[in-house]
Order: structure tokens, then C-alpha cells, then sequence
């Protein structure tokens, strides 16, 4: 039976609708949608730095590009939302939409270029329901391949092949595997799609190497005609910008380029028309023998470049649409570029994101505060349609972090879908090199642990960064549980939606039948924790707790507080020993031992891969069974992982 889910137009009668919709006029620019329903909370409207809980918020639904600490601004608006009631809502439009959760619900929707109203769609049901009605509209997530679940490594100073293989060999010296690097310093900085000159002596050979040691490549993309900077001098990028004008593949305003507002990141750069067939044309055929050398997907970084709503576009729309529209043109070109195979890192977006894997949570201060504001961002991505997030572990701009706050972060990040530690430039906009540090900011284990003269930190990072890896199996587990319509990392909501002490944690999270409680405070040594109903087993010490009541545990420095409910089973690749944070490697491709952890006295496991297994877990009363339907995977169940 399909969810029920009602398509409203707004010039219609509304009174046949199971709540109470009205509409007034707003000029002769748009309306104002009421909702007259009951409800206490509401969760959506994109990814949110401030709050997950939308009651009593005003949202203003635009793709905005902001330096860290942003506070009520996003970088990826979804005109999507849902209630504890039971209802949800999505507005399908590209236009900038503003929404008042009050009393009532108060929605400004503006006329498109085209001076039709949008189309409203109406949900009813549970979380997981609406969400199913809304990935109907808008695309079901595209599931990302199971390297991009391991470790990723990045900082922007890496500019030199060198740099690359140095980091390469620290990371196998300290025994800390990565799937993943990400460069941003690799081109030219003006055409950003040609290898800087004499940084890379055989980019293709590194590559090779990579590959070797099982780690993929990201390269950094930027959608624009840069502004030259004053001294940089680039025939290729001159004859590029002419093309562009002449062949109309940029933006305009009018007859002439849109250029991007001085004062703005890239200000008085030119910037591709993504709608343009040709214009794809043109910007990949420049990148393709970045594929043929096996990179395997970009980082477009980007797509807030929208300022003039009188900007025009070869498909007919203006800048008032492209606002948020240019998002999804810039990702959606190249996902239709990469294929299948590859996966995009992206930070603006709009409806439909989950359709182009992956996205991170932009640019935070390596703060506390800033922390949090991450765990808010991932929680609502999640409510909003955004399976596959990540954050930069404790922070990527100014002050190196402190050490607990990074241990803190590394922690919760083992948990989430992309675990990635990342830094801005040497020169950023707050970098503030510590004189420890070398001049050095990367927030890699082995440089923290240089920076701040602690010896035992990499190997206390150790395990968690192989606890990563025993957790392949579960996270892809997770991901095509996403593909059906659950977040990776969920709010507490998904699960209890019936549950009213869940509504306003903003704090916590969970990973399948994981609960985390990340620590978010400087120096905490306990912390409140709400669980909800049933039983609840300790993962670190296997102690029970009885949920529908709040807990304080008193935590480690080395572990962050994480429960399995009961019923609940994880499905690891673990070491010789069978324990959490044994040494399996970066290998995705087997397993060193499968193993399957059944919690509780009773439960059901159904476990696929991307390797051709399919097994079922039955657990009750002490008693086992366990049937492969599918592949020839060897595997074990295993009582303890301590």
C-alpha cells in the first residue's frame, strides 16, 4: 500500500485535504500557505548549523555561502519537512521559500520565472513514510561505493607530489589506514583543471600508487572563470574565458557574463552555465584524462555563486531560481560526468542532494561550539533527505585543536557516514599557526600528536581509526538501509517517533542499532544520557541499562559513551584476536573475518553486501541459526568484542 501523499495546487480548492490548508495572496509575486494542524515539533528544511528542532524557527530556504559559524544560514536548503503529528510537507521549487513554524505554519511562496505557482506536496504517516513519499518525488539516494566508508585524509597545504607521498608513508608508519585523499592545492589555480607545473612530476604514476595501497583520489573543483589574481598570467585560462563569452557557456546577466559580486568568494569570476549542453561539454572534455588516470571523483566545493536574480540561464530560468537551483545543475553535471563508479564531495545543494553522493558539512572553526553546530548539520542532512555526510573531524580553520576536543571528534566521527580530518590553507582566513606546529596545520594524528608533544595520542587514535574499519561491513549495511529511506546517521526520531523525550535532542545520534552520545564539552567526565524504551547494552563494557529514563555515565577520555539496543547486531570485519579495533587493513574487497555480534536474547540480523552475501541471524534464548541465502562468505558469530 503507497503512502498517502496528496498533491496540492495552490489555485485550487484545498478543503478535501486531511488538515487545514488556506492561501492568501502576497502581491503579485506569490502567496502565503497556512497549515492549521496541531504539532509540537517539526524537522527538516535542509541542513541546519543552529537547531535541529524547527518549532518556533523562521527559515529562509536559500543556498548561502558563509565562512564558518553559520549559524541560521545553509549551504544546503530543502523545502521538505515533518511533524511529530504525522504530516510533512515539500514545496517544489526553486525559488527562495520562506517558512514560519509558529501556531501555525506560515509558508511565503514566490511565483517562478514562468509566473506559475509551484506544486505542494502533502505527506502523511511516519518519519520513514514521508520520507519514502518524498524520495518518489525528488529520487531515492544513490548508493556510494564501500571504499568511500574507510578513512579520509586531506589538507589544503598538500601542493606537491612529495607532500602526498610523505603523508602516504606516515599514515602506513603510525599504522593508521585510509581509503581516501583529497587534494585542493593540485592545479594550476587558474584553469583548475591542469596539474600545477613542476609541483607533479608523474601525477599518473602517484595515482598508481595510491591505488596499490587501496586508497582513492579526490581533486578539488571550483565552477568558476576565475578573476586572475594580480602577477598570475595564464594563456589557456584567457582563451577559456573568450570561448565562454562567445559561446555563451557562462552565466549572463542580460547580453552581458554574470560576473560574481566583488567582496564574495571568487568575486568578479565568470561562471559556467551547468543547463548548457555545450557548456558540459566543454568543462569535462578538459577533465576527462583526469579519470583516464583513475581519479575517482572531485570535491565541488562551491555552487553559492548566485547573487542577481536578473541572472539568466540557457534553460530559461533567472537567478531567482538559479539561487538554489545552481547547486544541483553544478553537482548534477558532474555526477552525469564521473559515472557510477566515482562519488562527488559536495558542501551547497538543494532538493534531490541525495542523489549525488557525497556531502560534507562545510567550513567549522576547530572550536567546541563549532563541534556541535557539526553534529546539528549531520542530524538534520539526515531529516532532510541526506543520507551520506560528513564532517571535518574537530574542525579545519584557525587554531589548531585542542587535544581532547580532536580525541572527542575522532571519536564520534568513527560513527558517522565520512570520516574525514581536513585543514585549511597555512595562510586561511583565521589559521593561527601555533609555534609548535612548525608552521604546519594539518590535522593529521601523527602531526596533533608532534604539535602538542603527546606520544601515546596516535596510538590511542589507533584504535579507533581500525574500529573504523571493523565497521565497513555495518556502515554499507546502513548505507543500503539508506537507499530504502533511513538516514546513516539518524535523530532519535526515526526510531521513536512516539517517543516525546526524544524530540528535542540535538546531541545524539544513532548508527543502526547504535546509540552515540558524543562528549561535547571541554574536560567533561560524565554526561546526561536519554535512553528510550527497552534494554540497552554498554558497547565498551556490556553493562544493561533499562531505557525510558535519563542515565549519567561517567566516560574515559579514551572512549565516547555508545550503546546497542537490544535485538540489535553488528556486522564486522575483524583482526585475528575478533575484537573491536584489531587490525584488518584498508581491504574492501574481503575480510579478514566477518563476524557477526547479536545483542540481547532475541533478535532478527538481515545482512547483504556488496560483495554477494546475503545472510539471515536469528537469535532467542541462547540458541542461533543462520542461513546464507546467497554467496559463499565464511563467517563466525562471536559472543564478545571486547
Amino acid at each position: 500500500m503507497k503512502n498517502p501523499m496528496y498533491t496540492v495546487d495552490l489555485a485550487t480548492n484545498m478543503s478535501d485535504l486531511p488538515i487545514a490548508m488556506t492561501t492568501r495572496a502576497e502581491g503579485a509575486q506569490g502567496t502565503i500557505l497556512t497549515l492549521s494542524a496541531p504539532y509540537t515539533s517539526v524537522f527538516g528544511c535542509g541542513e541546519r548549523f543552529d537547531k535541529v528542532q524547527q518549532k518556533g524557527m523562521t527559515r529562509d530556504l536559500q543556498v548561502v555561502e558563509k565562512f564558518c559559524n553559520q549559524g541560521a544560514f545553509t549551504y544546503c536548503p530543502i523545502p521538505f519537512f515533518f511533524t511529530d503529528t504525522g504530516f510533512g510537507l515539500f514545496i517544489n521549487t526553486e525559488m527562495p521559500t520562506c517558512i514560519s513554524f509558529g501556531d501555525t505554519i506560515d509558508i511565503t511562496i514566490r511565483r517562478e520565472t514562468n509566473g506559475q505557482l509551484p506544486t505542494v506536496h502533502l505527506f502523511m504517516g511516519t518519519p520513514e513514510q514521508i520520507m519514502q513519499s518524498y524520495y518518489q518525488l525528488t529520487g531515492k539516494p544513490v548508493l556510494p561505493p564501500k571504499w568511500s566508508f574507510g578513512l579520509w585524509m586531506s589538507a589544503n597545504r598538500w601542493n606537491h607530489q612529495r607532500l602526498v607521498l610523505e603523508q602516504l608513508a606516515l599514515a602506513t608508519k603510525h599504522e593508521l589506514p585510509a581509503s581516501v585523499i583529497v587534494l585542493e592545492a593540485w592545479s594550476d589555480e587558474t584553469t583548475f583543471y591542469r596539474w600545477q607545473d613542476g609541483a607533479w612530476e608523474n601525477p599518473a604514476a602517484m595515482i598508481q600508487t595510491l591505488k596499490e595501497q587501496g586508497i582513492h583520489l579526490l581533486l578539488w573543483q571550483i565552477p568558476v572563470y576565475k578573476k586572475l589574481e594580480a602577477g598570475q598570467v595564464s594563456d589557456l585560462h584567457d582563451a577559456d574565458c573568450k570561448t565562454a563569452v562567445a559561446q555563451r557557456l557562462c552565466v549572463h546577466d542580460g547580453d552581458a557574463p554574470y560576473y560574481i559580486p566583488e567582496g564574495n568568494w571568487f568575486g568578479g569570476s565568470m561562471i559556467p552555465d551547468f543547463t548548457n549542453p555545450e557548456t558540459c561539454q566543454s568543462w569535462f572534455e578538459k577533465r576527462q584524462y583526469l579519470l583516464d588516470m583513475g581519479v575517482d571523483g572531485f570535491k565541488t566545493d562551491g555552487g553559492e555563486f548566485i547573487y542577481n536574480e536578473t541572472a539568466s540561464f540557457h534553460n530559461g530560468k533567472t537567478g531567482a531560481e538559479m539561487k538554489n537551483g545552481y547547486a544541483t545543475s553544478y553537482v548534477k553535471a558532474y555526477t552525469d560526468f564521473i559515472g557510477k563508479d566515482q562519488i562527488l564531495f559536495s558542501r551547497a545543494g538543494y532538493s534531490g542532494q541525495q542523489n549525488y553522493p557525497m556531502q560534507w558539512a562545510g567550513d567549522q572553526q576547530s572550536t567546541w561550539a563549532e563541534f556541535r553546530h557539526a553534529i546539528v548539520a549531520g542530524l538534520s542532512a539526515g531529516l532532510s533527505g541526506i543520507p551520506y555526510w560528513g564532517f571535518d573531524i574537530a574542525g579545519f580553520a584557525g587554531s589548531m585543536p585542542s587535544v581532547s576536543l580532536y580525541e572527542r571528534a575522532f571519536q564520534t566521527a568513527v560513527f558517522t557516514p565520512v570520516m574525514q580530518w581536513h585543514s585549511e590553507p597555512a595562510g586561511g582566513q583565521f589559521a593561527e599557526l601555533m609555534p609548535a606546529a612548525g608552521g604546519i596545520n594539518d590535522r593529521s594524528p601523527w602531526h596533533m600528536a608532534t604539535t602538542y608533544g603527546d606520544n601515546t595520542l596516535v596510538e590511542r587514535l589507533r584504535f579507533h581509526q581500525r574500529m573504523r574499519y571493523n565497521l565497513v561491513p555495518y556502515l554499507y549495511h546502513c548505507a543500503l538501509e539508506a537507499v530504502a529511506g533511513k538516514p546513516v546517521m539518524k535523530h532519535l526520531v526515526w526510531e521513536y517517533p512516539n517517543d516525546p523525550n526524544v524530540f528535542g535532542i540535538e546531541d545524539c545520534f544513532m548508527l543502526g542499532d547504535i546509540y552515540i552520545a558524543p562528549m561535547l564539552e571541554p574536560d567533561a567526565v560524565t554526561r546526561d544520557i536519554y535512553l528510550p524504551a527497552g534494554t540497552w547494552f554498554d558497547l565498551w563494557t556490556n553493562q544493561v541499562y533499562e531505557g525510558d529514563q535519563t542515565i549519567c555515565v561517567t566516560v574515559t577520555g579514551d572512549r565516547t559513551p555508545a550503546f546497542i539496543r537490544e535485538g540489535g547486531c553488528l556486522a564486522l570485519n575483524l583482526g585475528a584476536e575478533k575484537k573491536l579495533g584489531s587490525d584488518v587493513g584498508n581491504q574492501m574487497t574481503a575480510y579478514t573475518n566477518l563476524c557477526f555480534y547479536p545483542v540481547g536474547n532475541k533478535g532478527h540480523f538481515d545482512f547483504r553486501d556488496d560483495l554477494g552475501n546475503h545472510i539471515q541471524l536469528d537469535w532467542c534464548d541462547g540458541k542461533q541459526t543462520a542461513v546464507t541465502l546467497s554467496g559463499t562468505q565464511a563467517f563466525c558469530i562471536v559472543s564478545s568484542i571486547y
